[in-house]
């Protein structure tokens, strides 16, 4: 069996959770047989191909003066866009962005219409020419490949997925990773939500990465139920040994991901307070990047903190690892996850974690303490048990590393197998 993937990112060229994600699924899928072409926007070169065959768009040339190339334009439904739109940026960064002379959407048709076009990649000031002229090269690259099924990952590459399903009437799955009020709460962007939606409808299968973000589907998108399947994500099994640092400098409390809204950092410097009005010694670290990370720092100063907070930046590779060498507690407090792997990797390096009800990861975990995103008094009393009561410490990082590690992408890629097979029996 092969498949025809599209993707926003692929390691080790990531910004978050996506890009992990569909690493792990196309190394489980090549466990179980199945080939992946897989479409980036722009291949850097030193990605892992050993079990995916990478697609570099800005590779494909459009000559939209030939009636072929212009086929597939007809394919891509255009959407005259007034503004940016650009994922995991807040109000307030935007702004910041536009107000130091950010390119805000210039020559947007013209660029897209180019015979040539080079994909940044990332998600910067002219994404939506990205996802257009994204759009335009699956529907080429569709005709040029043989493959049983299409499969798109996240909004930005929906609408990739359905012009290759019309270019060639393949089936269609596209993978619901976060929805756009995961992201933004109630004060959704409503051409987002737009694409969210089409992509949905037009696909022949939903897979969601937790029930959460499944009912969000069926009810606030309208989604067929019969068409809405979950597949919970997972874990890579890491072959690194992880050697635990000695806690002369006392306890270290980690945050790690997108510093926003849908990850709940406010919740963490506030239940930080409350730890440390307890135990003046524990530190903790706040490690990413994001539109609320100034937020967070004047928090901490306000609160009189400073002193026991780290501020990181963003984080990747051996770093990451060496940061949960020293944890003693991860906390997510996400006030809308749709799942959540960095606490599956927390504990796969022998760290206890604390995770919020409101995570898809929670559906999956026994072993992990889990309270309400909102709660700061459990969410700092569990924080503090975690850190002072050596033996619950224990007994979550011994069954919580055995629970994570059978928790793997071999076996989530073999669901996603059958809802391939499924399609085409």
């Amino acid at each position: 069996m092969k498949v025809l993937m599209f993707g926003w990112e692929f390691p080790p060229h990531i910004t978050g959770g996506l890009g992990t994600a569909c690493f792990g699924m196309t190394k489980g899928l090549a466990k179980n047989n199945v080939d992946v072409i897989f479409v980036v926007p722009k291949a850097f070169g030193d990605e892992d191909q050993s079990n995916v065959r990478i697609v570099n768009a800005s590779d494909i040339t459009i000559n939209l003066d030939h009636e072929k190339d212009r086929m597939y334009w007809n394919r891509v439904q255009y959407m005259e866009i007034g503004s940016n739109i650009i994922p995991y940026v807040g109000v307030e960064e935007f702004t910041q962005m536009v107000e130091t002379g950010s390119n805000v959407y210039e020559n947007f048709r013209g660029n897209v219409f180019a015979p040539s076009y080079e994909f940044s990649g990332r998600y910067g000031a002219n994404l939506m020419e990205e996802v257009a002229r994204y759009a335009l090269i699956g529907s080429a690259i569709a005709t040029q490949n043989d493959f049983d099924v299409i499969h798109a990952h996240d909004w930005l590459t929906y609408s990739a997925g359905v012009a290759a399903k019309e270019t060639t009437g393949k089936p269609l799955i596209v993978h619901m990773h976060a929805t756009e009020f995961d992201r933004s709460g109630e004060n959704i962007n409503t051409d987002v939500f737009a694409i969210e939606k089409n992509g949905m409808e037009k696909a022949d299968v939903v897979i969601t990465v937790s029930n959460l973000t499944r009912q969000i589907a069926i009810e606030r998108y309208g989604i067929d139920p019969q068409k809405v399947v979950t597949v919970h994500n997972a874990v890579e099994p890491s072959e690194k040994t992880v050697l635990k640092h000695d806690g002369s400098k006392g306890k270290l409390v980690t945050f790690l991901g997108r510093v926003t809204y849908q990850k709940g950092p406010e919740y963490f410097v506030e239940a930080a307070y409350k730890v440390l009005q307890r135990d003046p010694n524990i530190r903790f670290v706040m490690a990413g990047t994001g539109d609320l990370i100034q937020k967070m720092i004047l928090r901490a100063a306000q609160l009189r903190i400073g002193n026991r907070f780290h501020f990181t930046g963003f984080l990747q590779g051996n770093d990451i690892d060496q940061l949960f060498s020293m944890t003693d507690v991860f906390v997510m407090p996400s006030i809308s996850e749709p799942f959540g792997i960095v606490p599956l990797e927390a504990m796969r390096s022998n760290v206890p974690v604390v995770i919020s009800k409101q995570s898809g990861v929670s559906e999956v975990l026994k072993h992990a303490l889990k309270v309400d995103f909102w709660d700061i008094n459990a969410l700092s009393d569990a924080i503090y048990g975690l850190c002072h009561y050596k033996a619950l410490s224990d007994f979550f990082i011994k069954y919580g590393k055995e629970e994570v590690e059978n928790i793997k992408w071999e076996h989530a890629s073999y669901k996603i197998k059958k809802v391939y097979e499924s399609l085409l029996s």
